[in-house]
């Protein structure tokens, strides 16, 4: 099929594009993208909407008013919707979102009920869901901005597992956990393999966690119900690798996009790059390194403020260090250690040899020295550091009282016995 090539300043309609729906899972075509894709990605409105707006003529590109979707358009192309211009798109983000029991994944409900999208904080852009969750389900929802991301996580061939928590009336048997094993047709429909595991039992009711990796609708339920297991309760707890964790009911949190190119690095271009911050914000502070968790040769080199409380602890200190800190104080010097260099060299200490030569020298320092030696003298006396001499003779044990003919420590207890 031939093609119209791309003029960039009449910006040539694609006339011989086959029809939108060949087009809306097919590869992006050549030389650009679709007006109403586009509009869907920059957040104006739904790609269905956009079709609408373009049918009213309220739709400019580069000057030229549009009255049909089939247009092509790429970056650096100059888009006005009534009279606004519209922004380039957004860099693409992922939401993790607990869905609350009641509420439809849809943008509007001809029933009139609660959505999830009326549901959603303010501040959040338009997004869209990745697959659905039916009204009375509950669990992880994954919403994004990027209406092909949200495709792209839906395909099967991403070979994602799809995890839930079910309460189910009943208990299943070992012949249906075979049958759930090797899949099952209901009503016409293939179903793929479910991994089944029975948590456990209460009364007429069993709860199951299972795993899937297809998402055709209702299959959870459609599956158990045929199996002679109705559900009364499903959670969605995990959408790939994606978690529900933590959150409350109604809650949303981004995903970081670090972890969300890690995690999709098929649907990401492998030169992309994180975008820049914005004017004026603040830088991100470094990680901070945990010197707590180094090796103890390593973490005595670490700084000062790296250690908890801002203060680098210190070990403690030994006994022949301890006095020899006290005799520095009194003016003495250490008792120089035994070795080669000593051979030969007569033992010269300067140091106090008792109590009162200590409490004497004490007499000239100041109250914390004092205090100190104070305390060398009380650790001295109770034997906590021992001092410099002999080692003090034992305590004697006390003696043990003498037993009895028949083994007994004394007579009342023996007489209790007989």
């Amino acid at each position: 099929m031939s093609r119209i090539p791309y003029d960039p300043l009449h910006q040539v309609a694609v006339e011989d594009v086959a029809d939108d729906a060949e087009t809306t899972d097919a590869a992006p075509l050549p030389g650009g993208e679709r007006v109403a894709k586009r509009l869907a990605r920059a957040g104006v409105c739904s790609r269905r909407d956009a079709e609408k707006l373009i049918a009213d003529r309220r739709v400019s590109v580069n000057g030229r008013v549009l009255d049909s979707p089939a247009f092509l358009v790429r970056d650096g192309d100059r888009i006005v919707v009534d009279g606004k211009a519209v922004a380039e798109p957004e860099p693409t983000r992922l939401w993790r979102y607990h869905k609350p029991e009641g509420l439809v994944t849809t943008a509007r409900d001809e029933q009139g009920r609660a959505t999830v999208f009326d549901n959603l904080p303010g501040d959040l852009p338009r997004v869209v869901s990745v697959g659905r969750l039916d009204l009375s389900s509950e669990g992880l929802l994954l919403l994004t901005n990027d209406g092909e991301l949200a495709r792209f996580l839906e395909l099967p061939s991403t070979g994602w597992l799809r995890r839930y928590r079910i309460r189910v009336h009943g208990t299943p048997t070992p012949e249906t956990m075979r049958r759930l094993a090797e899949g099952v047709v209901v009503d016409g429909i293939a179903y793929g393999p479910i991994e089944t595991v029975i948590d456990r039992t209460v009364g007429y009711n069993s709860w199951l966690t299972v795993g899937l990796r297809e998402g055709k609708n209702r299959e959870v339920r459609r599956v158990f119900d045929y199996l002679g297991l109705p559900v009364s309760r499903l959670i969605r707890v995990a959408y790939g690798p994606f978690q529900l964790g933590k959150l409350d009911r109604g809650e949303v949190e981004e995903v970081p996009r670090r972890v969300l190119r890690e995690q999709i690095p098929d649907f990401f271009p492998a030169d992309a790059v994180e975008p820049p911050p914005a004017p004026g914000a603040a830088p991100k502070p470094a990680p901070r390194m945990r010197y707590d968790r180094l090796p103890k040769a390593m973490a005595e080199q670490a700084p000062a403020a790296a250690t908890k409380g801002g203060v680098k602890p210190a070990g403690r200190p030994s006994a022949a260090k301890a006095r020899d800190n006290v005799e520095r104080m009194l003016g003495g010097k250490p008792k120089p250690k035994p070795g080669p260099h000593m051979a030969g060299k007569p033992a010269v200490d300067a140091r106090p040899t008792n109590a009162a030569d200590r409490r004497a020298a004490a007499a000239g320092l100041s109250d914390s020295a004092r205090k100190a030696v104070a305390a060398m003298d009380r650790a001295l006396s109770k034997g906590d550091i021992p001092a410099d001499g002999p080692a003090a003779p034992r305590r004697a044990a006390k003696p043990t009282p003498a037993k009895g003919p028949r083994g007994d420590a004394g007579g009342k207890g023996a007489n209790r016995r007989r």
